[in-house]
């Protein structure tokens, strides 16, 4: 006779790797190496550094909320998606930044006192990011299936081939926020079809 096996009540979450098959949006330099790489799975998606280094762990919840955690499973904050705005905040679930749309084509990114951070605006090749001073800091232009962040000099710091929107590439542009924080709003805009 065999013994019944036991199943565990509750499984450990397992590592997340960087091999398997999800949809994955690739960000490489301008000398085409990994720069990091932003995968989804399910409801989840995981943010990889340039050695396939699990560095964050972004996590859908309810009601539009996403919440952000480190490779160790610790919590560093969140992004909440509100009509036509997304907040994000600290580990405590105090606002630290509001990214929302101005108008029908503009962004603009806010500090919790709701001092302008960065203005992003509509152009035909993608967007500028500018500074609260209005200069430009980077352009994200789109061109023969390429999303690249560019600098003051037009040079490529780093680009895209997958298929992300303009928009939500543009975060990764907010020099304010943190990589994590970058991809965890990035993530948020995707989903939420921020355009």
């Amino acid at each position: 006779m065999f013994a019944p096996q036991k199943t565990p009540l509750k499984q450990q979450a397992s590592t997340p790797d960087f091999a398997d098959d999800t949809e994955k949006f690739q960000f490489k330099k301008e000398d085409n190496s990994d720069l990091f790489v932003l995968k989804k799975k399910a409801s989840d998606a995981n943010l990889f550094d340039a050695n396939h280094k699990n560095i964050a762990i972004i996590k859908t919840e309810v009601d539009g909320k996403f919440k952000l955690k480190n490779s160790s499973d610790k919590t560093l904050g969140y992004v909440v998606f509100e009509k036509e705005h997304w907040k994000l905040e600290n580990s405590d679930n105090k606002e630290l930044y509001t990214f929302r749309k101005q108008g029908k084509k503009d962004y603009k990114l806010e500090d919790w006192t709701n001092r302008e951070i960065y203005r992003i605006k509509k152009r035909d090749y993608g967007f500028d990011i500018l500074k609260a001073n209005k200069k430009l800091l980077y352009k994200v232009e789109v061109k023969e299936g390429k999303t690249s962040l560019r600098d003051t000099d037009d040079k490529t710091i780093f680009s895209t081939q997958s298929e992300l929107s303009p928009i939500a590439f543009a975060c990764f542009g907010l020099d304010a926020l943190t990589r994590e924080q970058q991809a965890a709003l990035a993530y948020a805009v995707k989903l939420t079809e921020g355009k």
